[in-house]
């Protein structure tokens, strides 16, 4: 994956590999030690069934190995994305 900049992702639109628009990108947990990015924190979308997803709060939990593309969205593997820890 080319690289991106942190500020380009604020408040990107993050959807599925099968097209569903899940939420807008809120922050990026990284881990402090290695600098491995862990987890994106998604504002999930209006009626969204978040009840398959990891949540923090008001913030849907993705791991950050879901993430299968960075371009005008961040696409997620769904899979991933929605296998409870």
């Amino acid at each position: 994956m080319p690289k991106v900049f942190a500020k380009n992702l604020s408040n990107k639109q993050v959807m599925t590999t099968d097209g569903t628009e899940i939420g807008i990108l809120d922050n990026i947990v990284m881990e402090v030690k290695t600098g491995k990015l862990e987890d994106l924190m998604v504002k999930p979308d209006i009626g969204l069934d978040t009840s398959k997803y990891v949540t923090d709060g008001q913030f849907l939990k993705i791991p950050f190995k879901a993430v299968r593309s960075i371009k005008d969205y961040i696409v997620v593997d769904k899979q991933i994305a929605t296998s409870l820890e």
